[in-house]
């Protein structure tokens, strides 16, 4: 351990770790209740796999996961070139150490601790891209089922074929938040660099819009909406 480890310094990581973790399982759990937006996302998905049965032509089903699979392969390849950029950072640790340290605002640290900031982002990072290169290969896998999807009006097991690609689909899509998120408190790690109290607050303010975004946001609302009007159509008939 850095013997320049100060109990702040400690006390914020432990924060970090426990705040991103602690997300991670709330979020993994609340998807089974009504009130998340996951939750609500996974019965449009559903719902929309259960019309894709429905069509001949599926030209537009395709389309838009072939849109998703760009942008997930984009914040893969983003996330690798970051990554990078940071071990190219770790081979000249002794200058950018000195560099980071003349800057005004930036807390003074020894080496040993400033490698450990440097890790943790890195690690932050690698995180992110295994997570994001899962959703693809599960997106890839996503489009082998589409692909040999029965056509409407074929033999029967159609209600149970679509239930299992939209639980896919469901799968492929929380690892490519996962990913998302990791970029959030990626964004928090950098501030350690500056004060460890920063960094706590910074954690907080990451989970605090997060959640937001989960649960109180215009889209949570509009989509909570849909997802309400789509159970009372299946409850009426």
């Amino acid at each position: 351990m850095p013997f320049d480890l100060t109990p702040l310094d400690a006390a914020a990581a432990a924060w970090f770790f426990a705040v991103w973790a602690g997300y991670n399982v709330l979020i993994d759990r609340m998807i089974k209740r009504p009130v998340s937006l996951n939750r609500h996302l996974e019965a449009l998905r559903r719902a929309w796999m259960a019309r894709m049965f429905e069509r001949e032509n599926r030209i537009t089903d395709s389309s838009l996961i072939g849109h998703t699979i760009h942008s997930i392969s984009f914040f893969a390849s983003t996330t690798m070139i970051v990554i990078a950029g940071l071990v190219g950072t770790l081979g000249g640790i002794e200058r950018v150490h000195a560099v980071v340290m003349d800057l005004s605002f930036a807390v003074q640290t020894g080496r040993a601790l400033f490698e450990m900031k440097m890790l943790l982002l890195l690690g932050v990072f690698v995180y992110a891209f295994f997570r994001f290169t899962w959703a693809l290969r599960q997106y890839n896998y996503l489009c082998v089922l589409i692909g040999g999807a029965p056509p409407p009006g074929g033999a029967g097991g159609d209600a149970l074929a679509a239930s299992d690609i939209a639980s896919l689909l469901t799968q492929a899509v929380r690892s490519f938040n996962a990913g998302m998120r990791a970029y959030y408190f990626a964004l928090a790690v950098l501030t350690w660099f500056i004060h460890p109290a920063l960094f706590m607050l910074a954690t907080l303010t990451a989970l605090a819009v997060l959640l937001r975004r989960q649960f109180y946001s215009r889209s949570f609302r509009a989509i909570a909406s849909r997802a309400a009007a789509l159970r009372e159509k299946a409850k009426n008939g």
